[in-house]
């Protein structure tokens, strides 16, 4: 028989407000006894916080923050608020654009309650639009080639990925983190501001000698199917960018040199860059100016990597 550990889950909301509220509306089905809820407003341009506050009341807490900070500060917000104030054994971060199966909390904390070194526990992630197909199931990543490798990306579930294993990197769509790696390991390393930031955080949960854990029986469905399968940088379709932010490619560009600069060797690194000043580069580059027609990602991709080249090691 289960206990019910407390659980703090936190949504981070920034002009999403539909999404949360169909994020919210499918936690009230899950079968889990013991949690709150904690949402916070990245500084959205509407009145989401408003309405959230109007139509849940008392039923979950409410961060309201000035101003967008991004993925990291906003969970780092609502984390410190968790600790200080509700105790929680269990902090579980999900993004607003899911919903969830319910017995995926049940599932999860679980499988985490049977290992005290487990630190990271994820769920099976499936699209919204396509709700038997998987979005990953898990993630490595290359550090000769600086690139993530998901998972059963794509793959329709047959059952293929059914099985409970210790895994490198989870996605950071639904992440549970163990009360006790966060006061070993620490917050979000904001220097990320958004991408590459669930990799930053499981590459510490390891270091620091906890495990990850994928559960294939907590279910989750995520909205992002525009990049879930395919990522920006391997889509080659000029309608596809109505769909990619300047922003993302800067952040996602930016952050893979930060995290490679922070983690590889220098064997590592030099072939990263030969990866990426070889091949990936040239490419990316004809992507966006042949491909897409839009100078507005190739200058972000440029900036992107004139900074990560002057980011210093560690």
């Amino acid at each position: 028989m289960i206990s019910y550990p407390k659980v703090s889950i936190i949504i981070v909301n920034w002009n999403g407000l539909d999404d949360t509220i169909e994020c919210l509306e499918s936690i009230k089905s899950i079968t889990y006894l013991n949690y709150e809820v904690i949402v916070v407003d990245n500084g959205s341009e509407g009145n989401d916080a408003d309405i959230l506050q109007a139509k849940y009341g008392n039923n979950l807490t409410i961060i309201r923050n000035d101003k967008n900070f991004g993925f990291t500060g906003g969970n780092n917000i609502a984390i410190r608020h968790a600790l200080n104030n509700f105790k929680p054994d269990y902090v579980l971060l999900l993004n607003n654009d899911t919903v969830i199966a319910p017995e995926f909390l049940t599932e999860m904390v679980r499988a985490a309650e049977g290992d005290f070194l487990i630190g990271i526990v994820g769920p099976k992630t499936y699209l919204y639009d396509d709700p038997d197909r998987l979005q990953l199931v898990w993630f490595d990543v290359d550090m000769q080639r600086g690139q993530p490798h998901q998972i059963g990306s794509g793959e329709i579930d047959r059952g293929q990925y059914d099985s409970t294993r210790t895994v490198d990197y989870i996605q950071g769509s639904c992440f549970l983190i163990k009360r006790t790696a966060i006061d070993s390991i620490g917050l979000l390393d904001e220097a990320y501001f958004a991408y590459w930031e669930e990799t930053d955080y499981c590459m510490r949960t390891r270091k620091a000698g906890y495990k990850i854990l994928y559960v294939p029986l907590a279910k989750i469905w995520h909205k992002k199917s525009d990049r879930a399968v395919k990522p920006w940088y391997k889509t080659l379709r000029s309608s596809d960018q109505v769909k990619i932010a300047p922003q993302t490619v800067y952040l996602e560009t930016l952050n893979n040199f930060r995290f490679m600069k922070k983690y590889a060797t220098r064997q590592q690194y030099c072939c990263f860059l030969l990866n990426v000043f070889s091949y990936f580069f040239w490419w990316q580059c004809a992507i966006f100016l042949l491909y897409r027609r839009n100078t507005h990602l190739l200058c972000s991709y440029l900036r992107a990597v004139i900074a990560g080249l002057s980011l210093k090691a560690g």
